[in-house]
């Protein structure tokens, strides 16, 4: 995984879709300074300790989140009030961006799942 995998696929996307998603990448590598970065199933990744917890992709009128993982957003329930989600991704608008809080939510949730307390 190489963090120039994910800037090949934002340089590739129309100036106001790779601003978000640059933001949102900031976001995810503040809350997750470890993180290697790279691409997974043709997308963004981020991964940590061999799993990939979070990503994003850009389609043409919309942008999603990933928690790659179909039991995250059940668990956030009001939290995810007002966006548009499927089993594996968040939907949100080109312009707008997510919260830092909400993703910060979105990686702890998955971070549970992933590396559950006491499994060692």
């Amino acid at each position: 995984m190489s963090a120039d995998e994910i800037d090949r696929y934002l340089d590739a996307l129309d100036g106001p879709k790779r601003a978000t998603l640059e933001r949102l990448r900031q976001t995810i590598l503040a809350i997750l300074p470890e993180a290697e970065q790279g691409i997974s199933y043709g997308l963004p990744a981020f991964r940590v300790g061999g799993k990939v917890v979070a990503g994003f992709a850009a389609f043409k009128h919309h942008l999603s989140y990933l928690p790659h993982s179909g039991s995250v957003f059940p668990q956030l329930g009001d939290d995810l009030r007002g966006y548009v989600t499927s089993t594996g991704a968040l939907r949100f608008g080109i312009e707008d961006g997510l919260p830092a809080p909400l993703v910060r939510k979105l990686i702890e949730v998955r971070l549970q799942q992933a590396f559950p307390a006491g499994t060692d």
